[in-house]
């Protein structure tokens, strides 16, 4: 059985990600400045990328599928989706054939067990499964595992799940704020005088760690 713990902070914006791929041409290689060219050029838009790979839609080098190409064809791109799902969350629909929104709670409590994650990162995968299965079909029949997704699939390893990154918060117009990090060296005096030293550490904690 499999179940993906890929998952993405803007869920929302799945079913952009996958209208963008119905579009367009599938790229020699689905890389983050493809990501940008298709116009997701945000930090946590990166994580489309291994929830791709998750679903079989790209290789572990990140060429696209057979499974990518089929997608874009209209007439099939809801039961593509659902047999990817299916595949990449197979654990889920063990416990229900057709999850829904009221499974939620079994949903998350499944993610948490399975990889060991926060209440948070759980509720994250959970949301992007949903995300998903608003672009798949159910109703139809799942078809066999192709041997060029068992291929790819055996080449990857299972990535461990993260802690989501903070958002920073956003200036006006919408632009992202950049994080600044610090580095501070102490340079001490050589002396054998402990008070020295003393002086030193407590004016950096009265300055510092309790500023």
């Amino acid at each position: 059985m499999a179940l993906a713990n890929s998952y993405v902070q803007c869920y929302g914006q799945i079913s952009d990600l996958f209208r963008k791929i119905s579009e367009g041409q599938a790229p020699d290689q689905f890389t983050q400045q493809h990501l940008k060219d298709i116009g997701f050029v945000r930090s946590n838009h990166r994580a489309f990328i291994p929830l791709l790979k998750a679903l079989g839609f790209l290789s572990q080098e990140g060429r696209p599928t057979q499974r990518y190409h089929a997608y874009r064809d209209p007439s099939q791109a809801k039961q593509v989706m659902a047999d990817a799902v299916r595949e990449a969350y197979a654990d889920i629909f063990v416990i229900k054939e057709k999850p829904t929104k009221a499974d939620r709670k079994a949903i998350e409590g499944k993610f948490k067990s399975a990889h060991n994650t926060s209440d948070r990162m759980a509720v994250l995968m959970a949301n992007t499964l949903f995300a998903l299965l608003d672009l798949a079909d159910l109703d139809g029949p799942a078809k066999p595992r192709s041997k060029e997704l068992d291929k790819h699939k055996a080449k990857e390893p299972t990535p461990k799940p993260q802690e989501p990154e903070t958002q920073q918060p956003l200036a006006q117009g919408g632009k992202q704020m950049p994080g600044l990090h610090y580095d501070i060296q102490i340079h001490l005096p050589a002396t054998k005088d402990v008070e020295v030293y003393n002086a030193i550490f407590k004016s950096l904690k009265e300055h510092l760690v309790e500023s």
